[in-house]
């Protein structure tokens, strides 16, 4: 019988590569960067959510008249909606605070003008109690200065309705009968799922318009005012690039912060339905 006799060792191979411990370079690094990435969006996402929620519980406060979420059932849609969006507690009674020490504020209300980036107006409400010297402040540490923008907008009264879809019509030809000049949109919200139409009309026919669509949405449990104000709307739409959109949302978010800030526009806030002449 023939027999193959094994080697004890077999022989290492010249071509065999040597064992390394060290692993990819940065490539913790990259994981980090990319992580750190996709937190900073989301930052962002809230940020712009929070603001929002915020800037509404405002409005409604002042439209609603009052502060108290009991007397004002548009202040109570507005921090439901808050809520159910999953901005935090602190948030919404921050904003509920700041809305209290407006209400309790009785200085008498000014406008100022200011202008970012040599072509973006801006337009905020204030009290008059605020010294200028502040507001330049504020302007000054985010590079915009004061300057005759009015030219760049025009008042718009506006009513933004939560409504079931199959309703839409029937509002519509209620808000006709008012006899009121209005433009009208639909919206929806994609994070709620919320949807409705919005209407503008001249500052001076928002309260007629309003009282003609009471009586329906009273009547209407799937009807519900959301916003109702007079808004400065831009005339015309204005491009920019993200680094002037994000740094005048910087100035907004400085101005709104203080207590005395009722309302700010931006000629970057064009809607074909406020804009339209």
């Amino acid at each position: 019988m023939l027999r193959l006799r094994l080697p004890s060792a077999w022989p290492r191979a010249s071509h065999a590569r040597p064992f390394s411990r060290s692993s990819t370079p940065y490539s913790g690094h990259n994981k980090w960067s990319k992580i750190k990435q996709r937190k900073g969006a989301e930052d962002a996402k809230k940020s712009i959510l929070y603001g929002k929620a915020a800037s509404d519980i405002l409005a409604a406060a002042r439209n609603g008249g009052s502060p108290i979420i009991e007397e004002n059932s548009m202040l109570a849609t507005a921090v439901r909606r808050a809520k159910d969006a999953g901005v935090p507690k602190e948030n919404i009674e921050n904003a509920l605070l700041k809305a209290f020490k407006r209400k309790n504020n009785n200085g008498q209300a000014v406008t100022y003008e200011a202008m970012m980036h040599g072509s973006v107006g801006i337009i905020m409400t204030d009290n008059v109690n605020r010294t200028l010297s502040n507001v330049r402040e504020v302007l000054n540490r985010h590079g915009a200065r004061q300057a005759p923008v009015k030219f760049m907008f025009r008042q718009r009264g506006y009513l933004k309705i939560a409504l079931d879809p199959n309703d839409i019509e029937d509002l519509f030809n209620t808000a006709e009968s008012t006899q009121c000049a209005f433009d009208f949109d639909e919206w929806e919200d994609d994070s709620s799922g919320s949807r409705g139409i919005e209407l503008a009309c001249s500052p001076d026919e928002l309260f007629k318009l309003e009282d003609g669509l009471r009586q329906y949405i009273q009547q209407n449990d799937n009807a519900e005012i959301l916003v109702r104000e007079v808004r400065w709307a831009p005339l015309e739409e204005q491009g920019s690039t993200d680094d002037e959109k994000d740094s005048v949302s910087n100035l907004v978010e400085a101005l709104e912060e203080d207590e005395d800030v009722t309302c700010v526009s931006t000629s970057l806030e064009y809607s074909s339905l406020l804009g339209n002449a």
